[in-house]
């Protein structure tokens, strides 16, 4: 088919690896594309990007004037305030600069095991977060940023799947997510410690709405850094 009579999705699509990892935070590369494709993607957010293509899309976006340079960029999915299943949120939580995803403090089941397994900053882990504490059917990926034996609690960065199918992992199983941290740079309500609030963080595969309460915020150049505890889905 020639280039002329190609959709702009079309033409994106071709670019990308095709291996639908979730890691931009779409669901699939066809998904990616089409947000690009309306001024909305970024090229940062494709990890596994050749370095040809993500010439190539730069470029492209140059054009459609798109800022694409930066993940620190990233917007609200489409702005229209409301997740995959049509309920509405107060912002999302975006990551900090230069990590691969959303900061979560997690527990494993049987906190033995971070020391029996001994887990180390940079480990790639998998776990399902069960119960109260969160009750996502989705699996979680992610690096390890801190760790502390005494207590069995870790801190990780949720991820796609790509590393892990890559590079190996360790599996501890269900875990409880006690914590997120990150960055909010709009909101639909002013953000105050002490209040509860709906978010979505930042390349959650399902774009559903957390629940959550503010502990800690504070004011940097990149946008308000928040501590989020006592954590729901829905």
């Amino acid at each position: 088919m020639p280039e002329e009579s190609k959709s702009q999705k079309e033409q994106v699509l071709e670019q990308l690896p095709g291996l639908d990892c979730g890691s931009c935070g779409f669901r699939s590369c066809a998904e990616f594309a089409a947000a690009f494709a309306q001024g909305e993607g970024n090229v940062d957010r494709c990890v596994t990007l050749s370095a040809d293509a993500r010439e190539q899309l730069t470029r492209r976006g140059a054009k459609q004037g798109q800022r694409v340079g930066s993940a620190l960029e990233m917007e609200s999915p489409q702005n229209t305030w409301k997740d995959f299943l049509g309920r509405e949120y107060d912002f999302v939580l975006q990551i900090f600069p230069g990590e691969p995803g959303p900061r979560e403090t997690i527990l494993p089941h049987n906190p033995t095991l971070t020391e029996k397994m001994q887990i180390q900053k940079g480990d790639i882990l998998i776990g399902r977060p069960l119960g109260m504490s969160c009750g996502c059917p989705i699996t979680h990926c992610g690096v390890v940023m801190d760790v502390d034996y005494r207590t069995g609690v870790m801190v990780w960065c949720v991820t796609g799947p790509l590393q892990p199918r890559l590079k190996g992992y360790k599996d501890i199983g269900y875990y409880i997510a006690e914590a997120y941290e990150g960055l909010v740079r709009e909101s639909k309500k002013e953000l105050r410690v002490g209040m509860r609030y709906w978010f979505i963080p930042r390349m959650c595969m399902l774009q559903w709405r957390h629940s959550g309460l503010i502990n800690f915020m504070n004011k940097t150049e990149y946008g308000t850094q928040v501590r989020i505890e006592g954590l729901m889905i829905g």
